[in-house]
């Protein structure tokens, strides 16, 4: 029986784990955040009505064992006209949403089409935006935004907030989650991808509830405008702030060295790494939670990332759920 994992987040880090999971032989779902409203999406979601499907299409085609030309195709955004920025495979699930008047049913027929492995869903149908209570004591609405207005008036988060504030979770969520063996969250922008996955109703408790194995992946890089001068353990902090509930066991931590030409152009860019000292590992200890290091980087076309393949190992070598056979993976041929 194939091991049931589900991986919460949104952007590209959450795809980017879903590459290097599917080949191994679990069964994976992708629970994807529904706040985005920049880009591509941030145009079909205002003028269509439709809910933001950037995150959605990344997972899909991250799932999928459809040929390679089919993957370039979904990604493909126009360079010229109205259509300039937008990806074809937004305008795809927007056509099937439009011909079915569900994005539910929509997400189903595209993953038929791209032959996916596995599950996609939305962790709520509501139309949700985001709203920041920054440091400064001011507010900054919607998730494109936030970053900016944090980096044009020098202040910090200091909590994330849904409107509306009780968000329905997509009941097929809650279900997954409560039959999930494994749970992970991340890689991906703590404030705008993780927290407001855990901030829709009942999915905190939910995954606080389960016995389950949880498990966060920690972003290689802080993010300027979003979580400057905030390490790994402020990093759960946060999220344990927003869930208001003890929801991790393990957090998996890179280790390894970035080249130094890269790394001064992210400084230059207000990014700094984020490793884990031993006052760190201490405190989380203290909380419960065990730390995972491990050389995790990939440089692809001058931009720091998780290589899949080297995440999706770390995960299937955490000795407590792994080794000691609670759960026996073993790799796609």
């Amino acid at each position: 029986m194939k091991v049931n994992i589900s991986i919460i987040g949104g952007g590209n880090g959450q795809s980017n784990l879903l590459r290097g999971l599917k080949k191994y032989d679990v069964d994976l779902t992708a629970i994807v955040t529904m706040a985005d409203d920049g880009g591509g999406s941030g145009v079909l979601r205002t003028e269509t009505g439709m809910l933001p499907p950037g995150d959605i299409r990344n997972c899909i085609v991250a799932l999928s064992e459809a040929e390679p030309a089919m993957e370039v195709l979904m990604q493909h955004r126009f360079k010229e006209g109205r259509l300039k920025d937008q990806s074809f495979g937004n305008l795809f699930l927007a056509a099937l949403n439009e011909i079915h008047g569900d994005f539910e049913i929509a997400i189903s027929k595209i993953c038929e089409i791209l032959a996916v492995k596995g599950r996609v869903l939305p962790v709520t149908l509501d139309d949700v935006r985001l709203e920041a209570l920054l440091e400064n004591g001011d507010k900054a609405e919607g998730e494109c935004n936030i970053s900016k207005i944090c980096i044009e008036k020098n202040t910090k988060i200091k909590e994330i907030n849904l409107i509306p504030k009780n968000v329905k979770p997509f009941k097929e969520v809650l279900e997954q989650l409560e039959k999930s063996q494994i749970i992970i969250m991340g890689p991906g922008s703590l404030y705008t991808s993780i927290i407001p996955n855990i901030l829709t109703q009942g999915i905190a408790k939910c995954i606080s509830e389960t016995s389950s194995p949880k498990v966060y992946v920690a972003n290689i890089m802080s993010e300027h405008g979003e979580t400057d001068g905030m390490n790994i353990v402020d990093h759960v902090k946060a999220i344990y702030k927003h869930s208001a509930q003890d929801i991790l066991n393990y957090v998996i931590v890179n280790k390894e060295k970035i080249p130094g030409s890269i790394l001064k152009r992210y400084k230059e860019q207000g990014q700094y790494p984020l490793y884990i000292d031993k006052a760190q590992k201490n405190e989380l200890n203290a909380m419960g939670i065990k730390v995972i290091e491990s050389d995790l980087v990939k440089i692809k076309n001058g931009y720091i990332i998780h290589d899949s393949d080297k995440i999706a190992a770390t995960i299937f070598n955490i000795e407590d759920i792994f080794t000691t056979k609670i759960y026996k993976i073993s790799k796609n041929k």
